[in-house]
């Protein structure tokens, strides 16, 4: 694995150059994007896109992103590019918003989980723009860790989570968004959210000039899913997770301190007792900028269990919620 330091503003051509290669020769990339680390590999090639699944141990059921440089990069990975595809990318690309849309024939169903659709989006960090346009090609990229495990926000987890699984790592230093892009499915009769992030639902409606309707509940376990981000157990750190009300905070570091080593990750709560405790912002933007570095530096400090105190409910937490939901769920058939 090869590790190379790039400026997060204006990177190096003779480093992307290199990145582009090891992409354009079917390898794995880490690089930085605006919302987290992503693993990328040439999305129009169903080998490299399956180096990405096994690196990560991703089942097949569940679809990858396809990134592109521009709109017009997009309009060739899908047969029907909406008015209303047209009025999210110009509001909100580049940037932290995922489109799904119809995909062109020629678009390899491993990174679509075997769906007639795609899911696409233009990242705004420039590394990603500079890698993208470098290869010439879309760049399909999940977060770059292990299937279900804490995303990578600084090149430093991807090296823990991932090491010589990747060919080559870019270091951007610390993304700025923090989680996953929101991604919103316009392939079919009206506009659906299928993962929150940091662009609220408000802000979507009001460009859409429509409401956005709610995914259907997912049939079994192992079927295709619409988007990314949508299983159960998911972005979790290798302690368990404990979510619970402000007020319920200090009871839950007496509980689970008898028999753990217990980090706590609060906003305003008492958290006496626990043996490292993250303060986290009070506004959703900051909150989800710092959500998975201190969910790691918790985890590397050594804590068993992790007490969260629960984040306000309003729909501008709505993306951070979604992820400490996936984060503490306890499945009842053990990891997925």
């Amino acid at each position: 694995m090869i590790r190379l330091s790039v400026d997060a503003e204006h990177p190096a051509p003779r480093v992307i150059a290199a990145a582009a290669d090891v992409i354009c020769r079917g390898g794995l990339v880490a690089f930085p994007t605006e919302t987290v680390y992503g693993l990328g590999a040439d999305a129009l090639s169903e080998a490299a896109v399956r180096r990405i699944f096994a690196a990560k141990g991703r089942p097949a059921y569940n679809p990858i992103i396809a990134h592109v440089g521009s709109v017009d990069h997009a309009h060739t990975l899908v047969v029907r590019w909406s008015e209303l595809a047209d009025r999210l990318a110009a509001a909100f690309w580049p940037g932290p918003l995922t489109l799904v849309l119809p995909r062109a024939p020629h678009v390899p169903l491993s990174l679509t989980a075997g769906r007639h659709t795609v899911a696409v989006r233009m990242p705004s960090h420039p590394v990603a723009l500079a890698l993208i346009h470098a290869a010439e090609r879309p760049i399909a990229a999940p977060s770059a860790n292990r299937f279900t495990a804490l995303s990578p926000t600084t090149a430093d987890h991807v090296e823990r989570g991932l090491g010589d699984h990747v060919a080559m790592i870019l270091d951007g230093g610390a993304t700025h968004v923090g989680i996953e892009s929101t991604v919103v499915d316009l392939s079919g009769d009206e506009p659906v959210l299928l993962r929150p992030g940091t662009l609220s639902r408000m802000e979507i409606e009001r460009t859409l000039g429509v409401p956005l309707g709610e995914p259907s509940p997912v049939g079994h376990a192992e079927e295709a899913r619409r988007s990314p981000g949508m299983i159960e157990r998911h972005y979790a750190p290798r302690a368990r997770v404990v979510l619970v009300d402000s007020s319920a905070v200090r009871i839950a570091i007496k509980i689970e301190r008898a028999t753990h080593r217990v980090g706590a990750l609060i906003i305003n709560a008492d958290a006496s007792g626990a043996a490292s405790v993250v303060q986290l912002a009070a506004d959703p933007r900051g909150y989800a900028q710092a959500l998975y570095a201190s969910l790691h530096t918790l985890d590397e400090d050594n804590c068993t269990v992790i007490v969260v105190e629960r984040p306000p409910q309003a729909s501008e937490w709505a993306g951070v919620n979604d992820r400490l939901r996936r984060a503490s769920h306890q499945p009842s058939g053990g990891a997925s």
